[in-house]
């Protein structure tokens, strides 16, 4: 891992060390973990788009999924 420095408001802080209180993971993990969960998001976020932008652009036809909606099998009814 590498050490780096982070500017971070102080009442940002002071939220963050209120929860951390009573748990056992430092404020470096806990913004890595952050940093990683941000991360994902914003992948979801761009596939999203990614496929808003595809389905503007080809939207579906009605009927086009019926056959594909008739072979799923949604359980019980």
């Amino acid at each position: 891992m590498k050490p780096i420095q982070v500017t971070i408001e102080e009442s940002l802080l002071h939220e963050l060390d209120r929860h951390l209180r009573g748990h056992r993971r430092g404020r470096s993990a806990f913004i890595r973990e952050s940093v990683r969960l941000h991360l994902v998001q914003l992948r979801i976020r761009a596939l999203e788009e990614q496929e808003r932008r595809g389905y503007a652009k080809k939207p579906i036809r009605k009927g086009e999924l019926d056959a594909l909606y008739r072979r799923q099998d949604w359980g019980p009814k």
